[in-house]
């Protein structure tokens, strides 16, 4: 049958705040001269941004934003890989609206639960894959993973194993912003300006095909040896050693890389073999992004703990956790206490919003429809829209996301040798199309909305390669 957003029950943006009087007086020169005496921006040059002068976005509606001058922009990116209802849910708005008003706050220490967490931890169970029953709350995928880190340590002393603390982890991985979650992420740029690193994290290499593989090789053996790199780095440490590895199933913010099929086999392989913990960034990739709920599942493999949020709520409020497998949650459950915890886990109104969104994506069948017909309709069309074009070297991605590599000869794979400048110049080519795609790098990353139509992808699309060839007539290649 055919999707319209249209159809979708959204709140009509009566009075928000950017439409509250006050608000409404201010000019875009107002607002950006207010942003910049008062507001650091999370991975910004403040210099730069507060001279350019940011974009001041009001309105939001399905697929689409509004900024405070009147343009309409596609958001192709789901805000950060979240907004996976779409923007405007008014299932959303009335579960928060009424949980604030029965329960707004308690906390779950003390020996205290409340029916939205209880009801989320039974929702979760069904919907994720059978052995994981249990799941620990935090506010974002950062506290998730540094949550992952406090499970592996108290379920290897479970087992009396103490001397496993090491944690293998993957260079241009991204697991967080905080101290453990950048330590875990092996970014440079990250780690320059962050000299305090947790302890007993290393990395080994990415399983970047395009950026990375030697001339001849095949993407299934590249891949195959990226992940031998693990064992070799079990050994080196000793198995006795090693406490987990972690990766994200597909790399979201390191490009939306996804390994070839013999990846994950082997890594599952190996971390058995040594008595591993497997831990799944699941943050961008759960909940319907590669048309399975779990990106695990689209690769096949079983991890032992899972991170999530993003689309747990689809951005709505703040919301993380973390799913253990059942042999862990029943290690951790039988011996003793847990000493980790923070003031908002469990938030009974993130809980009323999460189940919601999660009952949406369930009975309007969204994740199954990115499975069956927007998923495979949005990659057929990047990749003959971009087919044979003379600055992208390959399409990557399953369902709704995707990453366009942007290559000086895509043919030969030779990178460009500013390719961090030739994104920057891309993505403000789209930005000033009216479409929100990201840059990392050389490689311009999708992840729409779950709910966009046919017709969006099309929107998105033509926006996309109108904004690539913009860039490919600067770089003189068209």
């Amino acid at each position: 049958m055919s999707y319209r957003t249209e159809d979708i029950a959204y709140v009509q943006p009566a009075q928000s705040a950017a439409n509250t009087p006050a608000a409404q007086q201010r000019t875009t020169a107002d607002f950006r001269a207010l942003d910049a005496a008062h507001h650091i921006h999370p991975f910004s040059d403040m210099g730069a941004l507060n001279r350019s002068g940011s974009r001041v976005i009001v309105k939001a509606h399905g697929v689409y934003l509004w900024d405070s001058d009147g343009n309409k922009i596609i958001d192709g990116m789901a805000g950060l890989w979240c907004v996976n209802v779409g923007y405007g849910r008014k299932e959303l708005a009335d579960a928060a609206y009424r949980q604030m008003q029965e329960l707004p706050y308690y906390n779950t220490f003390f020996k205290t639960t409340h029916p939205p967490i209880i009801e989320l931890s039974a929702l979760l169970a069904e919907l994720a894959p059978e052995p994981f029953n249990h799941f620990f709350y935090c506010n974002s995928g950062s506290e998730g993973n540094d949550t992952v880190l406090r499970i592996v340590h108290q379920y290897w002393a479970t087992q009396r194993r103490h001397s496993k603390k090491i944690v293998i982890a993957r260079r241009n991985g991204y697991h967080g912003s905080t101290i453990a979650g950048a330590t875990l992420g092996g970014m440079g740029y990250m780690h320059e300006q962050m000299p305090s690193k947790v302890e007993n994290i290393v990395h080994i290499d990415q399983p970047y095909f395009f950026g990375e593989a030697e001339s001849g090789q095949t993407p299934e053996e590249f891949a195959l040896a990226r992940a031998q790199q693990l064992e070799a780095k079990i050994l080196e440490f000793g198995a006795e050693n090693v406490a987990a590895f972690i990766g994200e199933p597909f790399q979201g913010a390191g490009g939306v890389i996804f390994p070839a099929s013999t990846y994950w086999p082997e890594i599952q392989r190996i971390c058995r073999k040594y008595d591993v913990l497997l831990v799944a960034d699941e943050v961008i990739g759960g909940f319907g992004r590669t048309g399975e709920w779990f990106a695990h599942q689209h690769f096949g493999f079983e991890p032992d703990l899972i991170t999530l949020a993003k689309g747990l709520t689809s951005g709505y409020v703040p919301m993380g956790a973390v799913g253990l497998h059942d042999r862990i949650a029943t290690a951790i459950i039988d011996n003793g206490e847990f000493n980790h915890g923070l003031t908002y886990s469990g938030h009974p109104v993130a809980a009323a919003v999460a189940v919601a969104n999660l009952r949406l994506l369930r009975d309007e069948k969204i994740v199954e429809r990115v499975k069956t017909d927007t998923g495979p309709y949005f990659q057929k069309k990047l990749r003959e829209t971009f087919a044979n074009h003379p600055v992208v070297g390959e399409i990557a991605g399953a369902g709704l996301v995707a990453g366009v590599q942007l290559a000086e000869q895509p043919a030969s794979r030779k990178r460009f040798a500013n390719g961090g400048d030739v994104g920057t110049l891309c993505r403000d080519f789209c930005f000033n199309g009216n479409l929100i795609m990201r840059a990392t790098g050389d490689r311009m990353l999708l992840s729409p909305p779950l709910v966009i139509s046919r017709e969006e992808i099309d929107e998105i699309v033509a926006k996309a390669k109108k904004a690539v060839d913009a860039t490919a007539r600067q770089l003189g290649l068209l």
